[in-house]
């Protein structure tokens, strides 16, 4: 595995357990549905994007 895709692996790890996911969850509920979702889906955007970088993305 190269040095550099190790970092961002480091860095996913340490978030989740950092943070529980009740926790988590009850922020979102607090802040509200359609702010629950626009996190949900930066998140989700945020771990495929990570993905993209660590796999080279599209070589040709």
């Amino acid at each position: 595995m190269k040095r550099h895709s190790i970092i961002p692996i480091s860095i996913l790890a340490l978030i989740t357990t950092l943070f529980t996911s009740c926790s988590v969850i009850e922020g979102i509920f607090k802040a509200g549905v359609w702010t629950g979702i626009i996190v949900v889906v930066l998140a989700v955007a945020l771990i495929i994007w990570l993905i993209v970088k660590m796999t080279g993305g599209r070589n040709k």
